[in-house]
């Protein structure tokens, strides 16, 4: 099919497991944030003292995995090239489920903030391992379309994160949010499973093993030459959408949290019906924003055939800014607050469908998942100081305000568009 043999389906398969687990994983926390941190500082959830530690704290959290993020994937990426794709991803795998699901036994903010350190090294480590091994195993014709196919994984990675913590907050336990965060995180461990399912199915890409000298293979190769540039914007033009996607992301529980609160306030409702009220308002949030993701993504393939790499980036960083100035800055009913969230899902999501192919296009295979999780992670450390200051500004009372003026974000990527490395109609590099 797509003229795709079944062993590359197979690669791609599995790569995109272990990247859909990764986003499942990475985003527990967003979910049991409102439910998580006032249980572990002590606070009466809903109340004025909780609401600002959640929002300040998800700041802080999310900024600290963006950091573990980084490293693991400049690490991991180093050690991509040097041990192999596949042994990378299973391990990159089984390091942020123990991560995550060790979480669930946290018994203060302290030890989680180390769980989730130790989850994100994995978490970061895995992208480049993935998209590099989908990349070299696919046809050069298909290359696109495994890129982008492999990313739709982010979304489903979501879906079922949303779906999971509707289930353990909404159903099974809601009238004990101190149980059901705990509960949620132990779901972390299932990606284990799939790393060794990878490994038994899935060998090295011959592109990979007919590279010699896998053990002299430096960090300092991706800064040396013509590739020094090559590094710099492709690390550029991710840190403009990953700023804008955290930023966006992070809180989107906490938002639907404070919307759904002020709504049942207005209504008079009894507590429990107020998480209830809570539960469902964060699952059509996420669910909007990530159906407006999965539109994005797929566009990405017709789009990347008739427009270069530079109009690509271009064309969604100009709809993001206007997709996020628009849903944050125009006074609107809560509800449909809600649902512009997809409108921002689609090219504030969208946009990484791109970053699986356009990455490893951008590098040699020596230095191949080196150069793509340098660019793909590194770019975090900058994009970790968007959720701290929108987290630190919420916490004060001006949330969505905070959020529209990450909207301008986009636009500075859209005046540096010219600069980006084109790589439309290239083979990739050997």
């Amino acid at each position: 099919m797509l003229g795709i043999t079944r062993y590359q389906w197979t690669v791609l398969f599995a790569a995109w497991l272990g990247w859909g687990f990764d986003i499942f994983d990475s985003l527990l926390f967003n979910f049991v944030a409102p439910n998580c941190i006032p249980d572990l500082l002590n606070l009466q959830p809903g109340s004025a003292a909780a609401k600002a530690a959640t929002l300040q704290w998800t700041g802080i959290l999310t900024s600290l995995l963006l950091i573990g993020w980084a490293a693991g994937g400049v690490l991991f990426g180093y050690i991509g090239d040097r041990l192999g794709r596949t042994r990378t991803l299973m391990l990159t795998m089984l390091m942020y489920a123990l991560g995550t699901a060790a979480c669930a036994f946290a018994p203060n903010l302290g030890v989680l903030i180390v769980f989730r350190l130790i989850a994100s090294l994995g978490i970061g480590g895995e992208w480049a391992a993935g998209a590099a091994m989908v990349a070299e195993v696919m046809p050069e014709k298909r290359r696109v379309e495994g890129g982008v196919l492999l990313y739709t994984a982010a979304s489903v990675g979501l879906f079922l994160a949303t779906g999971l913590n509707f289930l353990v907050a909404g159903h099974w336990f809601p009238d004990e949010p101190q149980k059901s965060w705990r509960f949620l995180f132990l779901f972390g461990l299932v990606p284990a499973a799939v790393a060794f399912t990878v490994r038994a199915f899935v060998r090295e890409p011959e592109r990979w093993q007919q590279v010699q000298d896998h053990s002299k293979v430096a960090l300092r190769e991706i800064f040396a030459g013509p590739l020094r540039r090559v590094t710099l914007w492709g690390t550029f033009v991710t840190v403009i959408a990953l700023i804008t996607w955290w930023s966006s992301n992070a809180f989107i529980a906490s938002i639907a949290t404070g919307l759904a609160r002020t709504e049942a306030g207005l209504q008079g409702l009894t507590e429990s019906a107020t998480l209830a009220l809570v539960e469902n308002w964060k699952l059509k949030a996420n669910l909007y924003f990530n159906f407006g993701g999965l539109v994005g993504t797929l566009m990405v393939i017709p789009l990347a055939r008739v427009l270069s790499r530079r109009m690509l980036f271009a064309l969604y960083m100009a709809c993001s800014s206007v997709a996020m100035l628009a849903s944050f800055g125009i006074d609107m009913a809560p509800e449909t607050r809600l649902m512009m969230y997809f409108v921002v899902g689609v090219p504030v999501f969208g946009i990484f469908g791109a970053f699986p192919f356009y990455l490893p296009e951008l590098f040699p295979t020596r230095v191949r998942t080196t150069g793509s999780g340098f660019c793909y992670n590194i770019g975090r450390l900058v994009a970790a100081i968007g959720p701290f200051l929108v987290g630190t500004v919420a916490a004060k009372g001006a949330a969505l305000q905070a959020i529209f003026y990450v909207g301008f974000v986009p636009l500075l990527g859209l005046l540096f568009a010219p600069f980006y490395i084109e790589t439309r109609h290239k083979t990739l590099e050997d």
